[in-house]
């Protein structure tokens, strides 16, 4: 898969990355890990990890959820290396894009994605791909960085101007807007934070069982 102009600095950096992003951001991962498995449902069914990296989430989910079909994608195939070599072979990995999942329309119950929502440069297409592959009633998990704190808010205007790879950070009323737009339901954003300096937010929201007129309803 060739990356778009304004997606090569992503690629270019997660390659370098992914060899030392497990225990350089140790704590990171940990952290952020802990509060988006505390905010998921506790009956997942089949679960799709959009940004996976290096897996941390889903080895998590493959002893928590034994019985669940573990589905990841990550725009880099270093990273998603990593993830394979830590994960069992029933998960099942795919080098992709937010913006253009390569799932069949209501294949997934769950949608998880983590730390990863900055990068995203059409967060409006994302948000409708997410929607489009779960299942009617479906859950989508999202946890971010908050710009609504004011360390994150200074973090995100340098990284605008330093790191071609980061897009931008978002707070929770624009978020929730975001996902309304893009036809979820039910949206509930928490926002927190995971050490006395940075802050996160985590939004779960449903895919609507039934549409106007009584059809199940699907983004598209």
């Amino acid at each position: 898969m060739t990356p778009k102009p304004d997606r090569t600095h992503i690629v270019t950096e997660y390659a370098k990355l992914a060899s030392e992003y497990d225990s350089r951001w140790s704590s990171y991962i940990r952290m952020t890990t802990d509060a988006t498995l505390a905010r998921m449902p506790s009956e997942l069914g089949d679960v799709l990890d959009v940004g996976c990296g290096t897996g941390a989430i889903l080895s998590r989910l493959v002893d928590q959820f034994p019985a669940s079909k573990l589905t990841g994608v990550d725009a880099s195939s270093e990273m998603l290396q990593i993830a394979k070599n830590r994960l069992p072979p029933q998960v099942e990995l795919r080098t992709g894009w937010a913006e253009e999942l390569a799932f069949e329309h209501s294949s997934f119950d769950t949608v998880v994605c983590c730390n990863v929502f900055h990068f995203i440069r059409h967060p409006d297409q994302a948000l409708q791909e997410m929607l489009r592959v779960l299942r009617p009633g479906g859950v989508i998990i999202i946890t971010d960085w908050c710009d609504d704190y004011l360390t994150c808010k200074l973090c995100d205007i340098y990284l605008r101007w330093s790191d071609p790879s980061h897009f931008r950070m978002y707070g929770v009323s624009e978020f929730q807007q975001l996902i309304e737009e893009a036809g979820a339901s039910q949206v509930q954003i928490q926002r927190y934070k995971v050490t006395w300096l940075w802050g996160l937010m985590t939004a779960s929201a449903t895919k609507p069982s039934v549409a106007a007129g009584g059809e199940a309803s699907s983004a598209s």
